[in-house]
């Protein structure tokens, strides 16, 4: 390491917020970078653990100390490559992945975490600014034709790591533009969309073709697709929200989430959107207190809304995590996003029990306090607390509760391939055939395959399946796991 006691020497310093006041009345991004020369200070705070658990709280492994050592010392582009080396979006992950590799770091212990998750989107952005980002086609063409259904994270790895080793790839997405969740469901504020429209156009200077609006499974049957290639990978993601089966579920005003979010991400887009559900001037509850329900937040706050209320299931959290009990995994405590911050109002322990309206509209919310007792088996069950019900003005009510498994309407059905006991696309990750499904010929990655996960956890899943592809049509690979 560079600096040996820069962990004890330097204190940890992040990126900072734009003032609230500011930053609600526009949808681009208001993170503060650190200077150069910040971020390379922070880069000496690791501390050469020798177990780097970083890396392996890191769902796509990043050889994080080697990067953290290379911004200390001044070689950016050096650093640039050990971070690309497993991760082909830096500049996603760096903006919205949670960081479970600072939740892993050894400094976390007792003390405060490497500021891990800041020094890769320096890096990456710093890549982009000075041109070292340039496509990297094959050196030679295998003449292998591969279908990769979905533009999200998992999809794109999957289609870039197989393009460069040499196969032909065809991208097909249902939606006009490629990006999947992160194009229409992460709002621009948290990621500008620009970022992926560079990655896209590196990946056809290298020789990926995207077929955007193309519906597979209607548009294009699963036959045809079968077809026209040598293998296809499904990764279209885990799109079948989770419902609220209360009275008044049929009003006008219940959306849920992915009706609310990708309209106001069109606008932004430059597209019109007529009949675009709006939170202006409304009393808005949102019910998920996860990143979706943060992202409907702050988009709705953003909008003028007269009111947001956030509603969650569970109760709420610690302000502060056991840190020798729950290290190095991911801690359950309280977690609250710039989108809480900039005024939402927020219930722990709160179920939904119906909803009321006038003339066909939803006009209030009626909920209670819940509590969480063991069941005769052992088992957490949620009892309802006598005598809290109360009831609230709701013009519009988001749901955002997370989503259930794949839509198996249309290409899942049409394939017929198994389905696990969640409703996934069932394909496993370790032994002979790995994410290959039960057709011969067919794979699946990401939150298709394992259920609704995280960007970063689609990126490995993408990688991992290109690796198994290449290995299937040419009998070995070179591309790394």
């Amino acid at each position: 390491m560079g600096k040996i006691t820069g962990f004890m020497e330097i204190r940890r310093q992040d990126r900072g917020y734009e003032p609230v006041a500011e930053r609600v009345k526009a949808y681009r991004e208001f993170v503060r970078p650190l200077a150069e020369a910040e971020t390379s200070q922070q880069g000496a705070r690791c501390m050469d653990c020798g177990i780097p658990f970083c890396q392996t709280g890191c769902p796509v492994n990043n050889v994080i100390p080697d990067w953290n050592d290379l911004v200390y010392r001044g070689h950016w582009k050096s650093a640039l490559e050990v971070l690309h080396s497993t991760n082909n979006f830096p500049e996603f992950t760096g903006r919205v992945c949670p960081a479970p590799c600072e939740a892993a770091c050894t400094l976390n212990i007792n003390d405060d975490a490497v500021a891990i998750k800041s020094i890769e989107q320096a890096i990456v952005d710093k890549g982009w600014a000075e041109g070292w980002i340039e496509p990297e086609p094959p050196l030679a063409k295998t003449g292998r034709r591969v279908a990769v259904v979905g533009s999200g994270p998992a999809g794109l790895a999957c289609a870039q790591q197989l393009a460069r080793a040499g196969h032909d790839v065809t991208v097909f997405e249902k939606s006009d533009r490629a990006g999947g969740l992160l194009r229409y469901g992460i709002p621009d504020f948290k990621m500008e969309k620009p970022l992926i429209d560079r990655r896209v156009a590196q990946m056809q200077a290298e020789g990926v073709t995207f077929r955007t609006g193309v519906h597979v499974g209607r548009d294009l049957t699963a036959a045809q697709l079968l077809e026209g290639h040598d293998a296809v990978v499904l990764a279209g993601g885990s799109e079948k929200p989770r419902d609220l089966p209360v009275p008044g579920r049929e009003l006008a005003g219940v959306h849920f989430a992915m009706e609310f979010l990708p309209q106001q991400n069109r606008v932004v887009a430059g597209d019109k959107v007529p009949g675009q559900i709006l939170a202006t001037g409304k009393h808005v509850v949102v019910i998920g207190g996860g990143d979706t329900g943060s992202d409907c937040i702050g988009t709705s706050i953003r909008q003028g809304a007269a009111s947001v209320t956030n509603f969650e299931l569970m109760p709420r959290p610690p302000e502060q995590e056991d840190k020798p009990l729950t290290w190095p995994y991911w801690p359950l405590k309280l977690r609250t996003s710039s989108s809480h911050e900039e005024g939402a109002e927020r219930d722990f322990a709160v179920t939904t029990k119906r909803l009321d309206g006038k003339d066909g509209r939803v006009t209030s919310l009626t909920a209670c306090k819940v509590e969480w007792v063991k069941d005769d088996k052992g088992a957490m069950a949620m009892k309802e607390v006598p005598g809290t019900d109360f009831t609230i003005p709701a013009d519009l009510v988001l749901l955002a509760m997370g989503y259930v498994h794949p839509v198996h309407e249309g290409l899942v059905d049409g394939l017929g391939v198994a389905k696990d006991a969640r409703g996934n696309v069932k394909a496993a990750t370790d032994g002979p055939g790995c994410y290959a499904t039960s057709l011969p010929k067919v794979f699946a990655a990401g939150d298709m395959r394992r259920g609704q996960s995280l960007v970063v956890w689609a990126i490995r899943e993408g990688r991992q399946c290109a690796r198994e592809v290449d290995a299937f049509l040419m009998g070995h690979t070179d591309l790394p796991r």
